[in-house]
């Protein structure tokens, strides 16, 4: 990707109505656009951070036995009275519309219901079990607050699964490998060392549920925190018996501030009763099948890593994270200069490394704040004084020192 041919601009300031850190770099740096308060558009550069943060879900999803697909956003109302989660009484976030005919719709802010429906055309034997299905989709939710950018949108990208079992038994196999995956998404996303699983209040889903909270000071909730035990309890369910059940003393916690990035749900066997989801057991009996929920805000984890991750000079990406694993810079425009930062680039690119490339004739200045604010992990400067120093000058976002590489050992 040449900057020169990028339509997007970086900025010296976000828009004045922009009160989240998070929103306002990535604004700034040329990753996303506001529409409004709670939606925001992702550029090109947004949208392969996107994506990055996606192939890692994408793979510890498939390496617990799930299988990708995608649902549609519209919602029918009357699956959702079946489980009295229509009312705006029992979910206050819902988004209703209508078809020109009068019927009225939901734009999804959760998928249980349609996909268990769903399965009833898939499911009817104990040999259809286990299944589990997950999909990367937009899903909307009616927040009365949208102050803290992506982090908390009114439209933002999730990952949801849903676990279908034969019994609690089977279902809680799972639940924990989802668990041990979900450590290993936050590990490979470069906070898995401040994510803890906590004990939380399931809200509109269940009565109690599981979340992964990470720490930081723009979160909007607070956990306290066993740092030995690597367990939080959210305040909501800070109470006497579920300490004692899960081994919690209350002098061993700590009160951090934290985002929410993960969260996983069962319902038991009650959602495919009211659905109507069954299957024949190996004695032939019928029984419901038991349903399990398991998500990641894709988007929000990329406004949390922003707020902890970035410093005075701009974004902080890791390798797995960022857009491009190298910023190549081309200082001048000298025969000499061009020729060998466009081999290079080429080179790059042929070896599977497409680097993000500044080809434009800005001020040294510039494109070097913007490499910053941009926040590629490795920043690769070619100019006449590099070349004649032996190559290209090579820094670390994260570093003060650079050093002459011969391109060679670039590539």
């Amino acid at each position: 990707m040449r900057m020169s041919q990028l339509f997007t601009k970086t900025r010296k300031s976000a828009p004045a109505d922009e009160v989240s850190k998070n929103a306002q770099l990535l604004i700034r740096a040329g990753y996303i656009h506001k529409e409004m308060a709670g939606a925001y558009d992702y550029l090109p550069l947004g949208l392969r951070v996107i994506e990055n943060v996606k192939q890692i879900v994408r793979e510890e999803m498939n390496a617990i036995g799930g299988n990708e697909f995608i649902m549609t956003t519209l919602q029918r109302k009357e699956l959702w009275e079946k489980t009295d989660r229509w009312d705006e009484k029992k979910v206050d976030v819902w988004f209703k519309t209508h078809l020109q005919n009068g019927n009225e719709l939901g734009l999804g802010w959760s998928h249980e219901e349609p996909i268990t429906d769903m399965m009833i055309n898939h499911i009817s034997s104990y040999k259809d079990l286990p299944a589990y299905a997950y999909q990367f989709q937009n899903k909307m939710r009616n927040e009365l607050r949208a102050k803290s950018g992506i982090m908390r949108g009114r439209e933002f990208i999730m990952k949801d699964l849903y676990s279908y079992s034969v019994s609690q038994e089977e279902h809680e196999k799972f639940y924990n490998a989802c668990i041990e995956a979900y450590h290993k998404v936050f590990e490979r996303l470069g906070i898995g060392d401040i994510t803890f699983f906590t004990l939380a209040d399931g809200g509109a889903f269940t009565k109690f549920s599981h979340e992964f909270q990470t720490i930081c000071d723009a979160g909007e909730d607070v956990v306290y925190l066993d740092r030995e035990k690597k367990i939080a309890v959210n305040e909501e369910v800070m109470q006497d018996d579920v300490l004692e059940e899960h081994g919690l003393k209350r002098e061993n916690l700590e009160e951090v501030k934290t985002a929410e990035v993960g969260n996983i749900f069962s319902f038991g066997g009650t959602k495919s009763e009211q659905l109507g989801l069954f299957f024949t057991d190996e004695d032939g009996e019928k029984k419901p099948v038991i349903l399990g929920s398991y998500g990641i805000g894709i988007t929000r984890v990329i406004g949390v890593i922003t707020e902890i991750m970035a410093d005075e000079n701009g974004l902080v990406w890791s390798e797995d994270v960022a857009p491009y694993p190298v910023h190549v810079v081309r200082i001048g425009d000298s025969d000499e200069v061009v020729e060998a930062a466009d081999k290079l680039v080429a080179d790059m690119i042929a070896a599977g490394n497409e680097p993000l490339y500044d080809d434009r004739n800005e001020r040294v200045g510039t494109m070097l704040s913007d490499a910053d604010l941009i926040g590629i992990p490795k920043r690769v400067v070619i100019s006449e004084k590099s070349l004649k120093a032996g190559g290209a000058e090579v820094k670390m976002r994260t570093e003060s020192d650079s050093n002459i590489v011969p391109l060679a050992e670039l590539v």
